[in-house]
């Protein structure tokens, strides 16, 4: 792996030219890393979410290269056009409004489709807004899940919930801020009034905001301060306690045990996780270790 930042170079793996993953500031313009902004300059075409959010950026590192729209919402047309423009040869950034494109961004169509024409594909790392409040959140970063955006009515949000509430990892969402109010509502009637959560609100911005507590007392304070229902979120919550010996009751023992007499272990967790609302991979475990007494 070189350390040149050269974007201008043909790819040494093949003749067509090259797309450029670009990662670019989610609110702090100084955090635009210097290789992103050569790239931007030298490539022949910037596919850009929204060319009229990025004209701030581009105008503010003199870059005059070309952009295109290129959203959730381009055709095959658009699509074509770029992957064209690549296969002869030209090099193209892909950049989002702001942060890492991909991350709950534009872009997965023409990347893989890129990948699947022979064309090389390079990510130029930067700013991410999940990465940055889990760094800082003060919670378990070892193993985490980013859900991206929850849904936006209630019984389908309160569903995907549900869903998570034994999750053990670490769970990333972005969310709006017309809805963080009703969202922490739903996370603490669902996951529990002490479930701790942390609000990252305005990362890299003039009035970023970290916090966090259990989710009920974040709420109230949230609801206290319209401030806190503003601007660009990142909300997570730490993952459940992974079930532990004890929590392997009598009648749970007892379901694992039936099962096992007519099943396979895999299958007997499985149901079993259903039947007691404990972890399949717990009582999977638990079957590995005990299967020999039933």
């Amino acid at each position: 792996m070189t350390n040149s930042a050269s974007t201008s170079t043909s790819s040494p793996l093949s003749a067509t030219g090259v797309l450029y993953v670009v990662a670019t500031p989610i609110g702090n313009l100084a955090d635009m890393v210097p290789r992103a902004v050569e790239a931007l300059q030298t490539v022949a075409l910037i596919a850009a979410e929204d060319t009229r959010h990025s004209s701030r950026l581009l105008a503010h590192f003199d870059i005059k290269t070309p952009a295109i729209a290129y959203h959730d919402h381009s055709d095959d047309q658009r699509t074509e056009h770029i992957l064209q423009r690549l296969l002869s040869g030209e090099h193209v950034a892909l950049i989002s409004d702001a942060g890492t494109p991909l991350v709950s961004d534009p872009g997965y169509r023409l990347v893989r489709e890129a990948r699947q024409a022979g064309i090389q594909v390079v990510p130029i790392p930067g700013a991410c807004a999940m990465i940055a409040a889990l760094s800082a959140a003060g919670l378990p970063s070892d193993r985490f899940a980013f859900e991206g955006f929850l849904p936006a009515k209630q019984t389908a949000r309160c569903s995907v919930l549900q869903s998570l509430v034994n999750e053990t990892r670490t769970l990333i969402f972005y969310e709006a801020p017309h809805r963080i109010l009703e969202t922490l509502r739903d996370i603490a009637q669902i996951f529990g009034a002490e479930r701790e959560v942390v609000i990252a609100r305005e990362l890299t911005k003039t009035f970023e905001t970290i916090r966090g507590g259990p989710v009920a007392e974040i709420t109230d304070w949230v609801a206290g301060d319209s401030n806190q229902q503003r601007g660009e979120i990142v909300l997570l919550i730490r993952g459940a306690s992974a079930p532990t010996a004890s929590d392997m009751n009598a009648e749970a023992e007892r379901v694992m045990r039936v099962l096992l007499e007519d099943l396979p272990i895999k299958q007997a967790a499985s149901l079993g996780a259903k039947l007691t609302g404990l972890k399949k991979n717990f009582l999977y475990q638990w079957a590995l270790d005990n299967a020999k007494k039933t």
